[in-house]
């Protein structure tokens, strides 16, 4: 997630770059096919041309709106995540053991907080595995991956490991679903707890109700991640995007032609003057296209929120945040630092 109040002005231009090299080699070759060869039929007026861009602004819109709810719906449900484990783990150092006798008594606690540690951790790794949507990443996009690499922390053991033992990581480590396993590891040792009468009946009901919680949640990640963004929204709205953008140049012949036009075609010759108005044609529909290529891209780039893309929810800095509330309730003192951006952006 991007955390600048502006963005950076160099990614600014390499994507702009991006966007607008093609459409303004075709301008170019417009230019020429209409000023020096004559080809009459390129220009068309540029009102039907309007309304098609009208059209494409509205749907691209709506691209954009439905993106954005995939996005802001993924940060309400880590938002629900951090609210539960904060629940979870009040609701553990209250009732597990609640007379403070049981000589297991801290180790269980922490037991219990660090396992779901391990829960946080494991459902941000399966969430950030390659989709079978995920497309090969530009070249910026690919740097930045290799640049912030240190800060994606996709290591499975590395991550886990300091939550559990190492059997019960082994464990997790095999099932295709390692967050649901863990999460049912807590609920049978919850029964555990009954059964050993260091927690009782009323109480183990209302922990398992956090743990339906935690599934709801999770279950709500993944269908998020699984279901992508409808590929007629999506695929439509870069079509009409680059037929609109294919369109505005002959739109443009309609504004400049006449400025333009070539009085001598058989000595494949343009005058000074009108050369100069190369500059204003290429320049109008270069900023055209490129309004319109970064809406539609600003809709790409929104709707999966769990892959490694800027413009994700931060999952890695809301786990260490959990993980600071859930070890310092348990009276630790050493705690990992706030995730901090890195070149603008929170992972």
């Amino acid at each position: 997630m991007i955390k600048t109040r502006r963005l950076n002005r160099l990614t600014v231009f390499k994507w702009g770059l991006a966007m607008s090299l093609l459409p303004a080699v075709w301008v170019v070759v417009v230019f020429v096919l209409y000023a020096i060869f004559g080809y009459e039929f390129l220009r068309v007026p540029f009102l039907p041309i309007a309304t098609v861009g009208t059209a494409v602004a509205f749907y691209v819109g709506f691209k954009n709106n439905s993106s954005y709810d995939r996005f802001w719906e993924g940060r309400k449900i880590w938002g629900g995540v951090v609210n539960a484990s904060r629940s979870w783990a009040n609701g553990v150092l209250a009732y597990v053991d609640p007379d403070g006798q049981h000589p297991e008594r801290s180790a269980t606690h922490t037991e219990l907080l660090y396992r779901h540690l391990a829960w946080i951790n494991a459902l941000r790794l399966q969430l950030r595995r390659k989709s079978r949507f995920f497309h090969k990443p530009a070249i910026t996009t690919a740097q930045r991956l290799r640049k912030h690499g240190d800060h994606m922390r996709n290591d499975w053991d590395k991550e886990l490991a300091p939550f559990l033992s190492d059997a019960e990581l082994a464990d997790v480590s095999k099932k295709s679903n390692s967050a649901t396993h863990v999460v049912a590891t807590q609920g049978q040792q919850l029964a555990r707890l009954v059964e050993d009468g260091r927690l009782d009946k009323f109480h183990q009901i209302e922990l398992m109700s956090l743990l339906t919680e935690l599934y709801t949640l999770q279950g709500k990640c993944e269908r998020i991640k699984n279901t992508p963004f409808p590929r007629q929204y999506a695929e439509y709205s870069r079509i009409v995007t680059r037929v609109f953008v294919f369109l505005v140049p002959l739109g443009m012949l309609d504004v400049f032609g006449d400025h333009i036009r070539q009085t001598n075609p058989e000595e494949l010759m343009l005058t000074g003057e009108t050369w100069m108005w190369v500059a204003p044609m290429l320049l109008a529909s270069v900023l055209v296209s490129w309004v319109f290529q970064s809406m539609e891209g600003i809709g790409d780039a929104s709707e999966d929120p769990f892959e490694r893309s800027m413009n994700d929810v931060p999952m890695n800095a809301l786990c260490v945040t959990i993980e600071r509330d859930l070890r310092e309730l348990l009276g630790e003192t050493e705690l990992p630092s706030p995730e901090q951006p890195i070149d603008g952006i929170l992972y």
